[in-house]
């Protein structure tokens, strides 16, 4: 096992393979960056050391063609405090191209303190077998696909990251800072990682799951054509008033099948689905524009800002105005 020279310092070594997530990559390591920051103006030692590894030394192309310099091979013998594995955008040909990291990480995973994988990443320590039995979570857009090459791992697809004991996994692109933060804050307080975010204008823990960022496109992967169209003309009624026996109607079937197949076909409740949608095109209008709260109710279908408010405090946490004083491009 390695051993630093100074006891607080964590060696975090970052996995890359050709076409890996440039942003996945650069993001994490800036939250280790600014917490080293932080730490050295306090007159405290850094608290990470990173090394960028892969399969081989060398420099590995990443899919922006940005390249990224490997110091090291990745070694068995020779164990980092936390290991990162970063996503692809191919993961199914990543994965075939690299399973030397399969093999590495399976070997690794009984004797290091923290593995970690970042969106698709988590594909690789599904294929070791690390993740059987255990909750973990990849980008929303390849849930079901881990779901279905490894049926033994119990994924979470709305999660934006999730600790199985000293196994972490994390949601698609920035969801890897959202995970880097949480170790941060596991290994040295919430304050340093409160001023880390600060620093990136991020969220320590940001409000809601990652489904809230694919409703449209959840819409496109249904595959049975009446309850595609009804979910495209839901989305574009919004300010209507909406409920199970408007859509069934439309939908030719009784309320009592509609629900049946809409639920097998979407995963959700239409009711569900519903909220989901309206809360969606609420966060929408409020990064975008300068609307009334209430006239952003009224176009999604409530009938006062108080019901848009009680929907922003379930589903994210934070109330319509504090979100957009986060998010929001322009101002009231």
């Amino acid at each position: 096992m390695h051993t630093l020279s100074n006891r607080d310092t964590r060696r975090v070594d970052v996995v890359v393979y050709p076409g890996f997530k440039a942003i996945e990559a650069i993001g994490a390591m800036s939250v280790f960056e600014y917490a080293n920051l932080h730490l050295t103006q306090q007159g405290r030692p850094p608290g990470y050391q990173l090394h960028i590894v892969s399969v081989a030394a060398g420099p590995v192309a990443s899919d922006t063609h940005m390249q990224l310099q490997a110091a090291a091979a990745l070694r068995t013998d020779d164990l980092p405090h936390t290991a990162i594995i970063v996503g692809a955008r191919q993961i199914e040909t990543a994965l075939a191209a690299n399973t030397a990291i399969v093999d590495w990480a399976a070997a690794v995973a009984p004797r290091i303190e923290r593995l970690v994988a970042l969106c698709s990443g988590s594909f690789f320590l599904a294929a070791a077998g690390v993740l059987d039995g255990l909750t973990a979570t990849t980008h929303w857009s390849v849930a079901a696909l881990l779901k279905e090459k490894f049926p033994a791992v119990q994924v979470q697809a709305d999660a934006i990251y999730l600790r199985s004991g000293r196994l972490w996994t994390s949601a698609g692109v920035t969801a890897g800072i959202d995970l880097a933060l949480a170790l941060v804050e596991d290994d040295h307080g919430r304050g340093l990682a409160l001023q880390v975010a600060r620093d990136l204008v991020v969220y320590l823990k940001r409000p809601g799951g990652q489904s809230q960022f694919s409703m449209h496109l959840n819409s496109q992967n249904t595959s049975h054509p009446g309850i595609r169209a009804i979910q495209e003309w839901l989305l574009s009624n919004l300010s209507l008033p909406l409920d199970v026996s408007v859509l069934a109607g439309r939908a030719a079937m009784s309320e009592r099948n509609f629900r049946r197949v809409f639920a097998k076909e979407v995963g959700s409740s239409p009711l569900q689905f519903i909220e989901s949608a309206r809360l969606e095109a609420g966060r929408r209008l409020l990064e975008e524009g300068d609307l009334p709260l209430k006239s952003i109710a009224g176009r999604i279908g409530f009938a006062s800002e108080q019901s848009l408010r009680k929907l922003f405090l379930k589903r994210l946490g934070v109330g319509p105005q504090a979100y957009r004083e986060r998010f929001g491009g322009a101002r009231p």
